[in-house]
């Protein structure tokens, strides 16, 4: 029984400690809360003049004092659409590099594809016609239109054997 008394006295006991800290930070909220409220009313205000609006109650040091916060406003404005153009910049160029070297690129291996001679042996004879052996044991091959003569060696000719 006293056990049931003595949880009793003790929930009742924090209850009231409760209650009396719910009260104090009520008391603290509605501070804070008018102190939101003039940080509020006060912020509206600074826009507004920053809009222009409402100037007429402003003192000559105070507009002096918006003027300059404008100013470095647009300072700061500036500077970061600056920097913004040269990231930008800076981006447009790699790209064209990229572009170039890829471009380059693929020149190259066309030239180097062009130069390659394409060598066209017929397999399907001992001799083609088109394959003339000289005096010295070279096989020449006749070119095709626009390309260069080549000359190989004989041995180099794979000529197909009879099974």
């Amino acid at each position: 029984m006293e056990s049931i008394l003595e949880r009793y006295e003790r929930y009742s006991h924090v209850g009231t400690q409760h209650t009396s800290t719910n009260i104090e930070s009520q008391g603290i909220s509605i501070m804070g809360y008018a102190n939101l409220k003039a940080r509020i009313e006060l912020l509206q205000k600074r826009e507004r003049h920053l809009m222009g609006e409402e100037l007429d109650s402003l003192s000559l040091k105070e507009i002096h004092n918006l003027e300059q916060q404008i100013d470095t406003s647009l300072k700061h404005i500036r500077l970061r659409k600056h920097h913004l153009m040269l990231e930008s910049i800076s981006e447009l160029q790699n790209k064209v590099k990229k572009k170039e070297n890829e471009a380059t690129q693929h020149e190259l291996e066309r030239q180097t594809h062009e130069m390659m001679p394409s060598i066209h042996v017929d397999m399907l004879c001992n001799r083609c016609d088109t394959c003339q052996e000289g005096g010295d044991g070279e096989v020449e091959e006749n070119p095709r239109e626009g390309q260069p003569s080549i000359v190989m060696p004989a041995w180099m000719v794979q000529h197909p054997t009879s099974k």
